[in-house]
């Protein structure tokens, strides 16, 4: 039985069906199509140029999304389906993933090397340190502020504070990212400090007790509502970030 996903010369060909309209090109048919041809398949693309042309590929070959791709006269499928014959992985929307948080943290970090670097010629400095968490606090303060709506819901199930005053999920937001862009400035300390003080202590001890007493499984609100990361690490370590950076920050003979 020959191997269509990897077949001799010969074969390798393939025929594609996607949506290319004057104000709309389909962008999992463009994927499609890079992918085949970056497997070495010769493409009959065919484009569906109108709804009504669309409407009737799906309901003659009874489908329900495009595009749709055929490779020797067996139809494969859409885009992910096409991914699986060529042994490829496949996203799954509700897995839970800390990719977004290693991405976070990468870019924050290679933000204060380089902020130290062009401040002082070096990027491994304490003030790169300090800046590391701070853009973090800032990064991370914007991603909940894109929905808060979602980010508040998801707070509330699990900070102990917002569970007795609602508001308090809303305000946690903007109090991070203010602490966060004043320790970047290293100024206002007497006000910087007092906040990541109390919502990193408020925050560290809500999640300590969802996770590691009450046994809780929950997403982290801590990259926005929409992330799949679970609670539990990350998130204490954000609050546990700034409530070191906060008490760096007052030590005694700390510039800033």
């Amino acid at each position: 039985m020959s191997d269509l996903s990897n077949p001799p010369k010969a074969k390798r060909k393939a025929v594609i069906h996607r949506m290319v309209m004057p104000h709309h090109t389909c962008p999992y048919g463009l994927k499609a199509l890079h992918l085949l041809k970056s497997s070495g398949f010769e493409v009959e693309d065919h484009h569906l140029t109108t709804r009504e042309q669309t409407d009737a590929f799906k309901a003659k070959h009874g489908v329900a999304t495009t595009p749709q791709i055929f490779v020797g006269g067996d139809r494969i499928g859409g885009y992910d389906d096409l991914r699986r014959f060529f042994g490829k992985p496949v996203a799954d929307p509700k897995a839970t993933s800390y990719r977004p948080v290693a991405a976070l943290f990468a870019m924050t970090a290679l933000m204060a090397l380089a902020a130290s670097y062009a401040v002082s010629g070096e990027p491994f400095t304490v003030r790169a340190g300090e800046w590391f968490i701070a853009f973090s606090m800032v990064v991370l303060s914007l991603l909940k502020l894109q929905n808060i709506e979602t980010f508040s819901t998801m707070f509330l199930n699990y900070d102990l504070l917002a569970k007795r005053w609602v508001p308090y999920s809303y305000i946690y937001p903007f109090a991070e990212g203010v602490a966060g862009v004043l320790m970047v400035a290293g100024a206002l300390t007497w006000l910087s400090v007092p906040i990541a003080l109390t919502i990193g202590s408020i925050g560290a001890v809500s999640v300590f007790k969802a996770v590691y007493i009450d046994k809780r499984e929950l997403k982290c609100a801590c990259v926005g509502g929409s992330s799949n990361v679970p609670l539990g690490f990350v998130s204490l370590t954000e609050n546990l970030m700034m409530i070191a950076m906060a008490l760096w920050m007052v030590m005694p003979g700390v510039a800033h």
